[in-house]
């Protein structure tokens, strides 16, 4: 939890989270070799240099180090998992649904489970989404579409079969669609990203929100188009927070462009561990104000309110979270390990 210099406490509710296996042992082929070398990438791009971690820590972990980063040397109080199978590049997945579940029920309170699904999968991948939903008790799932399937290097939402998936899941409560919207990683194709099937998703799925990670970049423009006429679409701002330290100014454009059009209750915080630990990022977000000549120019605002409704308060929204509920177990959780 963060607390203010004037004391108050910021509950603080990480959307976007992973615990991959990215270890040779894991990697099926070339391909995911190439995947972490690209995440990897982008940690040493963007984290401080004295956050930067050692290849072999990148590649593998682990959970105690996960726990550590983001709940004792971290602010986060929760934390959503978003699984990525990737099974054509890695043997056991890449950060599956069932791999993040031993830690959801080791410590129940502190993270919510996803899930995913695949349409190519066409029907045997609904009956498997049933169960997967029932299993875990899924509010949300994660979509990669571009994720590499056989012969097939992604797909759309706005596929027959994709169409048939999200009613399901509307069907089942699964209300969240969070989809990668972002920068591509290699070997994945840039254009499989395309944010213009959120649109048309968004329209006929009025009973579902899209939670577009990575706010669409490098597509920001077409993602705010969309995202300030579709009430039910959502921004991450996972992999977009973390230009605040080393190029402040594109931040400030990005997040006042998304705070213009679509405004602080439409984005939700994710640091996307393990690319990136949210100790620095939130420090410096707290730390950071728009620059005047930028907010006078759009009318953006990012005060402490509109701080306080991205770090946690509008991912409580969207999950069913008390979070008064959760401080009181959080609180007696510690005291029970104090004990």
């Amino acid at each position: 939890m963060f607390v203010t210099d004037s004391g108050e406490e910021i509950f603080i509710i990480d959307g976007h989270i992973h615990n991959w296996d990215a270890t040779k042992a894991n990697q099926k082929n070339i391909h995911g070799e190439q995947f972490i070398n690209c995440f990897y990438g982008y940690h040493t791009f963007l984290t401080p240099k004295e956050k930067q971690w050692t290849r072999e820590k990148f590649d593998r972990y682990g959970a105690e180090q996960l726990y550590r980063d983001l709940f004792v040397d971290g602010y986060d109080d929760m934390a959503i998992f978003q699984p990525t199978y990737l099974k054509d590049f890695y043997v056991n997945g890449f950060n599956t649904t069932e791999q993040n579940a031993v830690l959801k029920e080791q410590y129940p309170n502190r993270f919510i489970v996803n899930g995913a699904f695949d349409p190519r999968d066409e029907a045997a991948g609904l009956d498997a989404l049933e169960e997967l939903v029932a299993t875990h008790k899924l509010k949300g799932v994660k979509l990669y579409t571009a994720e590499w399937k056989g012969d097939s290097r992604g797909y759309k939402l706005t596929d027959p079969w994709a169409e048939r998936y999200l009613e399901r899941a509307q069907h089942l409560g699964v209300r969240n669609i969070h989809v990668h919207k972002g920068p591509t990683i290699l070997p994945l194709d840039r254009d499989a990203f395309d944010v213009a099937d959120i649109d048309h998703a968004a329209t006929n799925f009025q009973g579902l929100n899209f939670i577009v990670e990575h706010c669409g970049l490098p597509r920001l423009d077409d993602f705010c188009w969309i995202a300030t006429q579709e009430t039910n679409v959502y921004g991450g701002l996972a992999v977009a927070l973390p230009f605040i330290r080393n190029q402040p100014k594109y931040f400030a454009h990005v997040i006042s462009q998304l705070l213009m059009w679509l405004g602080p209750d439409k984005l939700l915080y994710g640091s996307d561990y393990g690319i990136w630990t949210p100790d620095w990022l939130i420090e410096d977000f707290m730390a950071f104000e728009l620059p005047e000549s930028i907010a006078k120019e759009t009318g953006a605002v990012l005060d402490l309110e509109a701080k306080k409704k991205i770090l946690g308060l509008n991912a409580a929204r969207l999950y069913d979270i008390d979070i008064a509920a959760q401080k009181r177990l959080l609180a007696e959780q510690g005291a029970a390990v104090a004990a």
